[in-house]
């Protein structure tokens, strides 16, 4: 396994990566590392929406407005030298927006400036195979742990800090985790799955042991696009505002969607591709068991494993609903109702068309299917205005 340096390298070309999971990225940058790249997340935030509005079609969706944006400021701060300097999007490869980003993004660095600079993309459906970052055995076991660990601590997080008795103390304990994770991300040591199981209950019981005050607060789960659940860039910072605003936000892990995204390669073929997939999911359901054990045990809760939630929404929605997102979008909404969690955000990001057919599509019959709950559906583009939204979601939180 490539061990990480603590400093760049001689001859490392500097890959520029968007915000897109705050919880995430923190670990899973390391997956990235190799004696060719050396990584870097992108924390740019002011402006940067006009920058890509500038350089982008405006009927785009709003994520790929604010990565190109991310992308231009950065290369244009003259922090990098710009012949030593790549840039990494991440896609699915589904039949959405994002499977284009790449072609326009390079459309965009040329219309700026920068037609020097390389995009690569990162896709297991081999999209673009030349202009492709090479996917090693270390890269997918890194981010293996990458994942379940920022699923975890993600999910820990937001069940302790709106309750708390000494503020900050959640953001130190989770702060303290990182580090330790990344030291082992970055060693390779301890990259088993025997020790991830172990870790997680250990984090568990970290989380659970920071004492708390006050009793229940309201409960708002947040569901949608992937870059507007997890980037507080992408849905202008819901988290802090909810918690602001005295109300806990439920979201669900990142491993859901894997799984989901697993099932549907599963779905869509036969032979041993096939059975490569199922042998995935297995993996996978396995870890998230485990996870959601070590949750349950310390007293948090968590949407059920994705076996039993998967069953769950053929209840409830179509599983033809495929593109991007797809049905999980609408399965998450239902799991949230049908756990306790009275209130629902829904939020799509202007042109996620995925988003608005196969997610808004579905939430009016979602909210008549449990009339318990409440439902509200945002929108987010760069022609909104975070006020508009917050209004809307105060408008939920009432009664």
């Amino acid at each position: 396994m490539y061990q990480i340096k603590e400093t760049r390298q001689a001859g490392q070309t500097i890959l520029l990566i968007p915000s897109m999971m705050d919880d995430h990225f923190p670990l899973l940058q390391y997956a990235f590392h190799s004696e060719e790249y050396w990584p870097v997340i992108l924390e740019n935030t002011q402006g940067i929406t006009d920058q890509g509005l500038r350089y982008g079609h405006n009927d785009m969706c709003y994520p790929f407005t604010l990565c190109l944006g991310q992308y231009l400021q950065a290369l244009a701060s003259g922090e990098y030298d710009l012949d030593h300097t790549a840039l990494l999007m991440p896609s699915a490869g589904d039949a959405c927006r994002g499977s284009n980003f790449t072609s326009l993004i390079r459309k965009g660095l040329a219309a700026a400036g920068y037609p020097q600079v390389p995009v690569l993309t990162l896709n297991v459906k081999g999209l673009e195979r030349e202009q492709a970052l090479s996917i090693r055995p270390d890269m997918v076991w890194r981010a293996l742990f990458a994942l379940y660990y920022g699923d975890l601590l993600m999910l820990l997080t937001h069940q302790t800090r709106p309750y708390e008795r000494e503020k900050g103390s959640t953001d130190t304990c989770r702060a303290a985790w990182t580090e330790r994770l990344a030291q082992d991300l970055k060693t390779g040591r301890g990259l088993t799955l025997g020790r991830m199981k172990k870790n997680f209950t250990r984090m568990a019981a970290e989380f659970a042991a920071i004492p708390r005050i006050g009793g229940p607060k309201k409960r708002v789960g947040l569901v949608g696009e992937l870059y507007t659940k997890y980037c507080a860039l992408g849905n202008w910072d819901m988290v802090a505002f909810l918690e602001r605003e005295g109300c806990e936000a439920a979201v669900n892990g990142f491993s859901w969607y894997i799984l989901y995204y697993v099932d549907n390669q599963i779905a869509g073929t036969s032979g041993p591709r096939r059975t490569g997939w199922k042998a995935v999911s297995a993996l996978l359901a396995g870890l998230q068991r485990s996870m959601t054990e070590a949750l349950r045990a310390h007293g948090f809760c968590c949407l059920d494993p994705f076996p039993v939630f998967r069953c769950q929404a053929e209840r409830d929605m179509s599983m033809n609903l495929q593109v991007a997102d797809g049905w999980l979008m609408g399965a998450e909404l239902a799991a949230h109702l049908r756990s306790g969690c009275a209130r629902v955000l829904a939020m799509q990001p202007f042109g996620c068309l995925p988003n608005h057919v196969c997610g808004r599509g579905q939430y009016a019959a979602l909210a008549r299917r449990f009339p318990q709950g409440k439902v509200v559906s945002v929108d987010l583009d760069s022609s909104g205005s975070p006020a508009q939204v917050y209004n809307r979601v105060k408008m939920l939180l009432e009664g």
